[in-house]
C-alpha cells in the first residue's frame, strides 16, 4: 500500500504544467507547512545533477520568526519574506569542488548546482501546492552571521516556502522561435521543406492544452458569476 500511494503521489501534475505554471510567490498564508513536504522538496533539491557527483550544498531551514524576519531585513529589506513560515538558506562549500576541478569547480560549478538544486525544489514546492521564491539579493555577510556559517562557504540563496496568498500572472514569455538557433548563433533554419515540421506536434500539443487551460479557467469564473 505505501508503495502504491507513493506511485500515485509522483503523478499529481505533468512535468511540462508544473514547469509552466509554477510562479515566484511574495504573498504568503499564515498556515504552517508539513514537515514532510519540507524534506520532499530537499530530497529534490539532493537529486540535481553536480559535477562529478561531488554534492557540495548544504540546505538551513529556517523557521523561527525573529530569524526570518532578520533574514528579510538582511535581504535589502524585502519584508514580505518574513511572512513565509519556511526560509531554506541554500549553501555551496565551494572548497569541495575546487580540489577536483580548480577554480572552474569553486566558481562555476558550485552556481551550476545550487542553480538546478533550487529549480527541482521551486517545482516539487508547486507541485506539493505550495508557494515559493527564489532570492537573490541579500547581505551575505549578515546571513553568514545570522545562520553561523563558517568562512569557507558561501550563501548561494534564499528560498521561501509556504502557501500562496497571491495568484500572480504569467509574466510575458515570448515565443521559442525568438530563443532558438540552429548549429551557430543566428543560425536560422532554411526554407519551409524543413520548418518547423518535425517539432509541429510538440508545438501543437502545448497550443491545445494552453487553450485548455484558458478555457477551464474561463468555465470557472462563469461558474463563481453564477453562484453570486
Amino acid at each position: 500500500m505505501e508503495h502504491h500511494k507513493h506511485h500515485t503521489h509522483s503523478h499529481r501534475m505533468n512535468i511540462f504544467d508544473c514547469i509552466r505554471t509554477r510562479r515566484s510567490i511574495r504573498k504568503y498564508k499564515d498556515k504552517d507547512v508539513p514537515w514532510d513536504n519540507i524534506v520532499e522538496i530537499l530530497q529534490s533539491g539532493k537529486y540535481a545533477p553536480c559535477a562529478g557527483n561531488i554534492f557540495n550544498l548544504k540546505f538551513i531551514v529556517v523557521k523561527n520568526e525573529a530569524k526570518r524576519t532578520a533574514i528579510a531585513e538582511a535581504s535589502v529589506q524585502q519584508h514580505w519574506m518574513q511572512d513565509a513560515p519556511i526560509h531554506i538558506v541554500v549553501v555551496g562549500e565551494p572548497e569541495k569542488a575546487e580540489r577536483y576541478y580548480g577554480t572552474r569547480g569553486a566558481r562555476l560549478y558550485t552556481l551550476q548546482a545550487a542553480g538546478a538544486a533550487i529549480q527541482n525544489m521551486l517545482l516539487t514546492a508547486h507541485s506539493l501546492g505550495l508557494g515559493s521564491c527564489w532570492v537573490g539579493a541579500f547581505d551575505e555577510e549578515e546571513i553568514r552571521r545570522l545562520c553561523n556559517l563558517p568562512e569557507h562557504v558561501n550563501v548561494q540563496a534564499v528560498v521561501t516556502i509556504g502557501y500562496a496568498d497571491e495568484v500572480p500572472q504569467m509574466p510575458p514569455k515570448y515565443r521559442i522561435e525568438h530563443a532558438m538557433f540552429f548549429e551557430k548563433w543566428w543560425g536560422r533554419i532554411e526554407g519551409p521543406k524543413t520548418g518547423l515540421g518535425m517539432w509541429s506536434p510538440v508545438i501543437k500539443s502545448a497550443v491545445t492544452r494552453t487553450h485548455k487551460h484558458i478555457k477551464k479557467h474561463v468555465e470557472k469564473i462563469k461558474g463563481k458569476l453564477r453562484k453570486k
